[in-house]
């Protein structure tokens, strides 16, 4: 699990695809300090485990569904990724609650700044749009943020914007988005689960009083 709040920009160094899977290496002193063998770091908002290390990088292996899903596949070397260890039984939940289970990918529509801050507006998938809310949370790219608002064109689009503040713009890799950029995102597992009840119930609705 995670909270959202990203704590290096890692570099990638390799992306090496194969038919169905892909092996990614990222430079990342701080997350490398303490990692070992097996553990999950977040990059770029997705779950990925430890296979391999050394004193300044880790090394993943990325399925195939996580490739469909995300925009890992897409890293090229020297680009910036978010990275977040994952969080400490006992750690403050600065941001929200954060899986890395990435739901699908979103296109950056527009970024409007503001004097200290910018407006990110985000086009979002159909299946997503019932799970986001306005001042609901999401993580976009690993980052946790608050909603600051949501449409729906009459054309059947989809969207939500995302207020940036000087920190994360200077400390995660939002601050450098432009129109037609391509973002992870991952919806509030509360919201994904109330969803699922709600279509099972309508199905077949629940006899919460029954005794087995």
């Amino acid at each position: 699990m995670f909270t959202g709040l990203i704590e290096e920009l890692g570099e990638v160094l390799a992306l090496e695809r194969t038919a169905d899977a892909a092996v990614l290496t990222v430079r990342a002193p701080l997350a490398v300090s303490d990692a070992k063998h097996g553990d999950s770091i977040a990059v770029s908002g997705v779950c990925l485990s430890v296979i391999d290390q050394t004193a300044d990088s880790f090394t993943v292996d990325v399925m195939a569904q996580t490739l469909r899903m995300s925009t890992i596949g897409e890293l090229v070397r020297g680009q910036r990724v978010n990275l977040e260890r994952a969080a400490r039984v006992g750690d403050r939940l600065g941001g929200h609650i954060v899986q890395g289970h990435v739901d699908g990918v979103g296109t950056v529509l527009s970024v409007t700044p503001g004097q200290s801050w910018h407006v990110v507006r985000v086009e979002l998938p159909a299946d997503l749009a019932p799970l986001v809310v306005d001042k609901g949370s999401i993580s976009v790219s690993g980052v946790s943020l608050t909603v600051s608002a949501i449409g729906d064109e009459l054309d059947g689009g989809h969207w939500f914007e995302v207020s940036l503040i000087p920190e994360t713009l200077a400390a995660t890799t939002l601050g450098a988005l432009t129109p037609g950029d391509r973002v992870n995102l991952e919806t509030d597992v509360l919201a994904r689960h109330v969803q699922r009840l709600v279509a099972f119930g309508a199905e077949r609705p629940l006899d919460v009083g029954a005794v087995s």
